[in-house]
């Protein structure tokens, strides 16, 4: 399996809690870093999974299972190396 790399930046405004990174661990997203910025919250995740897309929605139904709705998904582009 490979691993993505995305963010899921959530419509509520919300300050990151022990209680929120406690309920979104548990709901499996054990594998991203919740933080705030500006009052934007977001989970940077780094997901193992068949593809990108299952990646991107097992980590919103994730999301989802821990009570709070996804606004955005960000994708970093990965720089191609280009041939000679």
């Amino acid at each position: 399996m490979n691993k993505y790399e995305f963010s899921l930046v959530l419509k509520e405004p919300l300050e990151l809690t022990e209680e929120i990174a406690n309920s979104l661990f548990e709901c499996g997203c054990d594998d991203g870093s919740p933080g705030t910025c500006n009052g934007v919250f977001s989970i940077d995740f780094h997901r193992e999974a068949p593809s990108l897309e299952a990646a991107i929605n097992s980590a919103i139904q994730n999301v989802r299972d821990a009570g709070h709705e996804v606004e955005q998904v960000n994708i970093e582009a990965t720089a191609m190396p280009q041939s000679a």
